[in-house]
């Protein structure tokens, strides 16, 4: 029976880390379609090489800084070139394990790079890559998932909302202050303008892949099969990604007068990464009722760093660092004593305020680390590579031709040229 558990606890591990790869998509689609068709081919092109760039690091040193022995304060320091050798004592692969950390990992960084959206050089995606997966994620995904001290605290965050989402989104924060914001997007006078992305269909089905691939993040993570518990987990992660999604609408029917589709699709990743932290320790009232709120949270979010001057082209900051914050100090509300199997009960379940300080040292600490080390990672690159950004004229035409050499919509494009060289 033991063998038959941990064969179907590893085809577990192994179907999530499938889903959550398969999200990499999801944000191609949605990157894509909320930015302009001019970019397309490189945001697919340069999403999938920084995945693979980031699998060889996990490999070699990432996967050993979160979860290798002979520890110290930051980091583990062994299991460095993963083997694929079994753990004794496991009751499902350790190299499916590792498989699904990866995903995760990958996530993280695809998360960093939309702050780079739209005119950062190539260049400076593969150096990045490198660096964040070397010094960025590994040490947080280390001092809350891999033993660290804030797991000593009992810090909960079961799927991702700070070591994923939160963590990837100062990275992205960072980005956007050193590249400075898009051409166009800003007026001399301080008003934004709306640069509209140029397929809401494909920014809706990478939305779709997402929620799909949720429940392998989600449900993954609960390693293993044999008391059904991801359907729980399931049921909570769809919950709250409908009530974003429904919130969203309201919200921005009630503030605009039209109910706005990229605010809607935004409300249901809001939700997704909400629940990511607390799916696991709330009830499902309790999903509904962090998706909704993560919904509205957005909305404002994206209004808020537009006052600020912070170009977000794909809105990192609001759904993945807005809503990763509240998604992670939602369990130090909600986490109920008969579910809270890491830290202790939430607030409203007689904890009094233990577990909710905990969560707030998390995010605090977990944020100013991703940001500061991003910040300075990124500055050094800029003085080295002298410029994080394209030129003027390069992102004017776009980052398909300049970076690539050839269009992501080729006969859009040739067609025009053609058109334009017969008018001369």
């Amino acid at each position: 029976m033991e063998d038959i558990m941990f064969s179907l606890n590893s085809v577990w591990l192994i179907l999530g880390a499938l889903l959550v790869i398969l999200m990499q998509g999801g944000f191609i689609l949605l990157e894509a379609g909320s930015t302009r068709m001019k970019n397309a081919g490189h945001i697919a092109g340069k999403t999938v090489f920084t995945f693979g760039l980031a699998s060889i690091v996990f490999w070699a040193v990432g996967y050993g800084f979160i979860f290798g022995g002979n520890s110290n304060f930051f980091i583990g320091l062994s299991d460095f070139f993963y083997s694929g050798d079994q753990a004794e004592g496991m009751a499902y692969s350790t190299a499916a394990f590792f498989m699904f950390q990866l995903a995760f990992a990958g996530i993280s960084l695809t998360i960093a790079f939309g702050g780079f959206a739209e005119r950062a050089k190539l260049s400076a995606y593969l150096v990045f890559a490198v660096l964040f997966s070397v010094a960025v994620y590994p040490v947080v995904a280390h001092w809350i998932w891999g033993g660290g001290w804030l797991a000593e605290h009992g810090k909960q965050d079961f799927a991702g909302s700070t070591v994923v989402h939160l963590t990837g989104a100062m990275a992205a924060f960072a980005a956007t202050i050193l590249l400075k914001p898009r051409i166009g997007k800003f007026n001399k006078n301080g008003t934004s303008n709306n640069i509209f992305g140029h397929n809401q269909v494909y920014t809706a089905l990478g939305v779709i892949i997402l929620w799909v691939g949720w429940f392998g993040f989600n449900g993954g993570s609960t390693f293993v099969v044999d008391d059904g518990f991801f359907g729980f987990v399931a049921l909570n992660t769809n919950l709250a990604a409908g009530a974003g999604a429904v919130a969203a609408l309201i919200i921005s029917w009630m503030v605009l007068g039209k109910s706005d589709i990229p605010t809607i699709l935004n409300g249901a990743l809001a939700g997704l990464v909400a629940i990511t932290a607390s799916c696991a320790f709330v009830e499902t009232w309790a999903a509904v009722l962090i998706g909704f709120v993560a919904g509205i949270l957005v909305f404002y979010s994206v209004k808020f760093f537009d006052r600020l001057k912070v170009d977000d082209p794909i809105y990192a900051l609001s759904v993945h660092g807005a809503a990763g914050v509240w998604g992670t100090l939602s369990t130090g509300l909600f986490a109920t004593p008969e579910l809270a199997t890491v830290g202790k009960p939430g607030l409203f379940y007689g904890g009094g305020f233990s577990q909710l300080g905990v969560q707030a040292m998390g995010v605090s600490v977990s944020a100013l680390y991703a940001f500061v080390v991003s910040f300075v990672l990124l500055y050094g690159m800029k003085k080295v590579m002298k410029g994080l950004r394209v030129s003027e004229e390069e992102e004017i035409i776009g980052l398909d031709v300049s970076e690539h050499g050839n269009y992501g919509y080729p006969e859009a494009f040739i067609a025009n040229e053609e058109k334009n060289r017969i008018a001369n």
